[in-house]
């Protein structure tokens, strides 16, 4: 009870809802400063924009099975220009690898990696009412999708959409058509777009902590976005600096990234000169390796929160995993020239990035390993999220350990540029990635919507997805052993010491077209499972951190009563307790 004369402070969550209004359509659904609709919105983007990009991938992989063949049906609705009877134009090929390549990670995983579990569940996660900044949020949501609309219009322009590859190399991306302008305009708008998200994340992670949630009391998926956020706050800027200094060079007559004497077609290029291609390659990689992390940490965490919950046991190593994760992003911005070896940077330099290459690799050992050791001894439950959750682990580590030859001057320069380094970047991102994006999104489903999504499909989508999986990339590791690079467009037959691999290329592409049909069971148990799915309490998986104390779906303001924390975020089968869970919220 109040004492005579005390002012009652609101809590901030009561202060949330008394300015609460109702909200018409628009305001509601689509200009949402509510974090849950907004992480809704990138989501469901970002799910669009991967199965654009897979698209893309699949003509890609019909050209390189059947070089030089008409294809069917889709084949003469491409057009007279980039597909005359139905066979692939090399220009086509390249714009649809470029664009396959920036759509998969800055249009699709990235946003819903980061845009899309970072801002329903992270807000959830530490018993916050919102993100810190809601209309910066709302920016950040309507930059991305403009940024991606733009790239999307690349391929109305003339000459096509960019074809200087997903990294946008100068001088070929400076002297390419009017696609590589529209593709630097689309990615200003996206880098802009991470930014805005970035600051939100940090400020709201700090400063809008529930009661007793302490740093070490923190989810682990919140210590994996938190660190995401700085990676994408620190190796963003260099980029959206050379995109700016790229369009100059394109737009402006500068010659930043230009040398001079250029020939072209024969003729010295007539521009000022006295620029370097390297300094686009290193403003890229700088940002470009800490955006493999912003890839792969969103995931580690999603995975972490369901081995917890569907092993009935804390996380093994919750501090060392923790500690690994800061010095992995650390270390993420001393090792971007890994990627330059055939730059002829000197053997000092490349003694130099080999070594923080395998340094860098120790703590995501660790973070694998304690997730492994998490396992033992768990009654484990084998359901949808925790199949997509335990493929990860075998599929990232193929991916990690094929990265080791990479990281060494002397096995990266025979191996740079093959098919070797498609597979073990695809192994990383997406048997990796990808399948703990889809954890997440049969984890979280019930909370965000009431209903679960439907178990057997879920199998089916796992099963069938993790065996074409390995059939589309494994056999790239052969193929690239044998020297093919990766960006031939007849996948190599023009070449003598192709021969002996080319039918591996009809292996990963049947592979493909298989995958593809192995999504249907997943898009149709999506937007089913949302109307017609089995309604759910507010905590179907007996989990334990802050989110789940919350109702199904969170309103606005996302609690009842304020959450306050008592414990750290994984109490499971505590000895002595009444039920093998015991919620972070319960005093």
């Amino acid at each position: 009870m109040s004492q005579p004369g005390a002012i009652a402070t609101p809590t901030p969550h009561a202060a949330h809802e008394g300015h609460h209004e109702e909200l018409g359509f628009w305001r509601k659904y689509v200009f949402s400063v509510d974090h849950k609709v907004i992480g809704i919105q990138y989501a469901i983007t970002g799910l669009l924009f991967l199965l654009f990009g897979f698209s893309l991938m699949m003509l890609m992989r019909w050209q390189l099975a059947y070089p030089g063949s008409p294809l069917p049906l889709l084949g003469s609705l491409l057009g007279e220009v980039r597909m005359p009877g139905g066979i692939m134009q090399p220009d086509f090929y390249n714009e649809l690898g470029a664009m396959h390549g920036t759509i998969m990670v800055f249009l699709g995983v990235v946003p819903l990696a980061v845009g899309g579990f970072g801002n329903f569940v992270l807000p959830l996660q530490i018993g916050a009412p919102d993100m810190a900044f809601p209309r910066l949020n709302m920016a950040s949501y309507w930059f991305f999708f403009l940024g991606g609309m733009i790239m999307l219009g690349s391929f109305f322009v003339p000459g096509g959409a960019a074809q200087g590859g997903w990294t946008s190399y100068s001088p070929l991306a400076n002297l390419a058509g009017m696609g590589q302008t529209v593709w630097l305009i689309g990615m200003i708008f996206l880098i802009t777009s991470s930014l805005l998200g970035a600051i939100n994340f940090i400020t709201t992670t700090i400063q809008l902590r529930a009661k007793g949630l302490s740093f070490m009391r923190f989810p682990f998926f919140v210590w994996a976005q938190f660190v995401t956020s700085f990676l994408l706050l620190l190796a963003f800027p260099p980029l959206e600096a050379a995109a700016v200094m790229q369009l100059m060079d394109r737009l402006a007559g500068t010659s930043f990234f230009l040398p001079s004497g250029l020939v072209v077609s024969g003729q010295v290029l007539d521009v000022a000169g006295g620029g370097n291609p390297i300094l686009w390659q290193h403003l890229f990689w700088f940002l470009a390796h800490p955006e493999v992390y912003v890839l792969i940490l969103p995931a580690m965490g999603i995975v972490a929160e369901i081995i917890a919950n569907n092993t009935r046991k804390p996380l093994w190593g919750y501090r060392p995993m923790v500690y690994s994760l800061v010095f992995l992003g650390f270390m993420s911005f001393l090792v971007w020239a890994h990627h330059m070896f055939m730059t002829g940077m000197g053997t000092e330099m490349a003694a130099f990035f080999q070594t923080t290459t395998m340094i860098i690799s120790i703590p995501s050992v660790v973070i694998l390993t304690a997730l492994v050791i998490s396992l033992w001894g768990g009654s484990i439950r084998f359901n949808t999220p925790m199949l997509f959750a335990l493929g990860f682990l075998p599929m990232f580590g193929i991916g990690g350990l094929t990265g080791l030859p990479l990281g060494f001057n002397i096995s990266d320069i025979p191996l740079h540029d093959t098919y070797y380094v498609i597979a073990h970047f695809h192994y990383v991102v997406a048997p990796g990635t990808i399948f703990a994006l889809f954890a997440g999104i049969y984890y979280w489903f019930p909370k965000a919507t009431g209903r679960m999504m439907n178990e057997t499909l879920g199998k089916i989508h796992f099963f069938g997805s993790i065996v074409c999986m390995n059939v589309i990339f494994m056999p790239m590791f052969l193929v690239g052993l044998a020297g093919v690079s990766r960006r031939l467009f007849d996948g190599g037959e023009s070449y003598a010491f192709a021969q002996p691999v080319l039918q591996m290329n009809v292996v990963s592409s049947w592979g493909a077209w298989i995958l593809a049909i192995f999504q249907i069971p997943f898009i149709f148990n999506f937007f089913w499972s949302i109307w017609k799915g089995e309604k759910t309490g507010d905590n179907p998986w007996q989990a334990t951190t802050l989110e789940w104390a919350a109702p199904s779906p969170p309103p606005h303001g996302n609690f009842l009563v304020a959450p306050e924390a008592y414990r750290g975020p994984y109490e499971y089968s505590v000895p002595g307790a009444a039920k093998d869970f015991t919620p972070q919220h319960e005093a």
